[in-house]
């Protein structure tokens, strides 16, 4: 017998493989609509849309890498070291504060993951954000050229000519 929490996931529609075999129309319109399971002797198979599949790697994908971002930003804030092999080792680059606006951020973003259908490109463009930044700040030539006041131009609007 399936869990409850599988029931949530795959929905209370169950299939048998004979069902399937003998009305396969009709499961995949039921398949188009919530994912199906379909049971074989004591197996379990997930019938459902490519695109919720999809959806579903990439909520697992982004949860995990959300988890192991925040852990690092938490690790960092209370002083702890991180190996350069880590794959948020970039976030160093951040003092605690800035830390601590990054974990906000996602955590914000991560609650309406539920909700808002965009809410895992938000997480996505968050830690790309977050990590160009942190590219640009590690960055001695993208420093010196942040505070380089001499070679300043400022630009005026440009001059149409009219013949």
């Amino acid at each position: 017998m399936l869990s409850e929490s599988s029931r949530l996931v795959y929905g209370d529609e169950l299939i048998t493989a004979t069902e399937l075999n003998q009305q396969p129309g009709r499961v995949l319109d039921l398949a188009m609509e919530h994912p199906v399971t379909i049971i074989r002797n004591d197996q379990h198979f997930a019938l459902l849309r490519r695109e919720d599949m999809a959806l579903w790697v990439k909520a697992a994908t982004l949860s995990l890498n959300v988890f192991e971002l925040t852990a690092a930003a938490y690790r960092l804030r209370l002083g702890e070291a991180i190996s350069s092999e880590h794959p948020y080792q970039w976030l160093k680059v951040f003092d605690s504060e800035e830390l601590s606006e990054l974990i906000a951020e996602l955590e914000k973003a991560y609650r309406l993951a539920e909700s808002e259908p965009g809410a895992w490109t938000l997480i996505e463009i968050i830690i790309h954000e977050w990590h160009e930044s942190a590219i640009a700040l590690y960055s001695p030539e993208l420093a010196a050229a942040f505070s380089d006041e001499f070679d300043e131009v400022l630009l005026t609007p440009p001059q149409l000519e009219i013949n």
